[in-house]
């Protein structure tokens, strides 16, 4: 879990705002964009409960 925080964080200076999490495989790429457009929204891009860590849509952007 702590790598995947660290890879979001390292990853939003690259990334660039897109729509929340809409499905497919939660690479690199897909989840420091999802994660900057949740944080420009004000949340945190968390892991649903019982989710798969290798699908986006099993990751919610939920409010601070």
């Amino acid at each position: 879990m702590r790598l995947l925080a660290a890879m979001l964080i390292a990853g939003l200076a690259a990334a660039c705002a897109a729509p929340t999490p809409e499905g497919g495989i939660a690479n690199y790429d897909a989840l420091s964009q999802a994660h900057a457009a949740c944080v420009a929204k004000g949340g945190t891009l968390v892991l649903k409960k019982d989710g798969d860590p290798e699908n986006l849509q099993d990751y919610a952007c939920e409010r601070k």
